[in-house]
């Protein structure tokens, strides 16, 4: 199984500081929002993120048009300021911008390889059997995936979850194309609702707990209409589901290896270590996941040498064989899904660079001055949709709009799930075309949309409604 998992971990994010998406305006700051400089950078930004939505047409990976539209947005920078005599902005800004990613990478990395791990343990596989062989039907491990993604991403955050439960959802619906796709719509529907009312579901409700606007408990007054965002298109969905069971998959090959269960609790190990990091040393949460790389590392050392200790007593039985195989970590970083990791580059570095030409906060600007707080917070959540919601919540931030804590909590609603309503709108989306490739597109979520925008507009409402 091709293990995007991948873009992974915590929208990933969880942890990373607000710095990694802009700096702060300063004096020596050029507008180039109105210059050729910055219609060309929003041009190409525009052409390459066309192309990655039409990648299953075009059979052209994601990262490709990125990474070119990255360099060259920050090409053009450069070479507007140095017409103006100003050499070391652009510098500083752009090596900002990459020490996040970098922190990001290494985040995501490490977690990769545990996934890729665990697969090899044949942990997956065995999960599969359980809900298999209760004999549940397709639209039972529809809404049992769904809600598992909802209740865990809160704590695991969306991406993480999402990559998690579609793994599972790839293994059950082997034989049923159609049951994987409308399973990872519901997936990323209801990791990024559950993501929404938790400071540790998603990064943009962790910049906002992080600036002190809103205090722990208060995010989970969002509990109930995230709950609504996910229930009312699931339940729209239930009907499209296939009937039918999955087929009891062979027993010979659903035991987890050893060590299995060892590895599940070093992952765990690896998050906790990352959250202490971050919220009680204020480390990178990337140094404490890189520790969980130690971790994995050293148990890995015994593995290997139980192996080869197995291995030496069987060659001295003739015909006798070693059950299993060796473990190799390196061989499971090598698995992780490059093409997503270069594809958030060249994200990352796009919208940092639109975000240093001034676009974001002109926007931020423009809807908060004209429009008003509520219709802003709803659009915002649309946009990210589209953009992202990273850029965007930063934006807002950034502008320190005057809102009482209902605006405040409208906007970290809709941030966390607008990306719900395209593919591309939120990592786990992003994460899961790669994992899911051919069952799970741009295309197949569309369909759904007019469904999760009723649940988007719903759940607008009940939270207006009770808070």
């Amino acid at each position: 199984m091709k293990t995007v998992f991948n873009s992974m971990l915590f929208n990933l994010f969880l942890f990373l500081p607000l710095s990694a998406w802009s700096s702060e305006p300063d004096s020596d700051r050029l507008n180039l929002t109105t210059e050729t400089t910055g219609y060309i950078a929003l041009f190409i930004f525009f052409l390459a993120y066309l192309l990655v939505i039409f990648e299953e047409k075009l059979h052209l990976q994601k990262s490709k048009p990125v990474l070119i539209v990255a360099g060259l947005i920050w090409a053009l920078i450069a070479f507007a300021y140095q017409s103006q005599g100003l050499t070391d902005q652009v510098s500083i800004a752009l090596r900002h911008n990459f020490l996040e990613y970098s922190e990001l990478f290494f985040f995501l990395l490490v977690a990769m390889t545990y996934i890729s791990a665990m697969i090899e343990r044949g942990v997956f596989d065995a999960l599969h059997y359980r809900l298999v062989s209760r004999e549940f039907s397709y639209r039972q491990l529809f809404w049992i995936t769904g809600l598992l993604a909802f209740f865990i991403s809160p704590v695991a955050d969306n991406l993480t979850t999402a990559l998690i439960m579609c793994t599972v959802v790839l293994t059950v619906g082997a034989s049923k194309p159609q049951f994987i796709g409308i399973a990872c719509v519901n997936i990323v529907v209801a990791a990024n609702a559950g993501g929404a009312f938790s400071p540790f579901g998603d990064i943009t409700t962790l910049m906002v707990w992080q600036k002190d606007i809103l205090d722990f408990w208060t995010f989970f007054k969002l509990f109930i209409p995230s709950l609504i965002n996910f229930l009312i298109p699931a339940a729209i969905m239930h009907r499209y589901i296939p009937k039918g069971r999955p087929e009891l998959p062979d027993e010979e090959n659903l035991t987890i290896k050893h060590g299995g269960i060892i590895i599940i609790i070093l992952f765990l190990s690896t998050i906790a270590t990352s959250i202490v990091f971050h919220q009680f040393l204020h480390l990178p949460a990337a140094f404490g996941m890189l520790m969980g790389l130690g971790y994995l590392k050293m148990f890995g050392y015994y593995l290997r040498t139980a192996f080869r200790r197995e291995q030496s007593s069987f060659d001295m039985i003739p015909g006798s064989e070693v059950s299993g195989s060796a473990f190799d970590v390196f061989s499971h970083i090598a698995k992780s899904e490059w093409d997503t990791l270069f594809f958030f580059y060249g994200v990352i570095m796009s919208v940092g660079g639109l975000g240093f030409i001034g676009y974001l906060s002109l926007t931020s600007e423009f809807m908060y001055g004209e429009m008003g707080a509520t219709s802003a917070n709803i659009l915002i959540g649309i946009m990210s949709a589209v953009i992202d919601n990273i850029p965007i919540m930063f934006a807002v931030l950034t502008m320190n709009p005057e809102m009482p804590e209902i605006q405040w909590l409208l906007v970290t609603l809709t941030a966390g799930v607008g990306g719900s309503l395209l593919s591309i709108g939120s990592a786990a989306g992003v994460a899961l075309m790669g994992q899911a490739r051919g069952y799970y597109t741009f295309f197949s979520h569309l369909k759904w949309t007019p469904a999760i925008a009723l649940g988007y507009f719903i759940s607008i409402y009940a939270h207006l409604l009770i808070n």
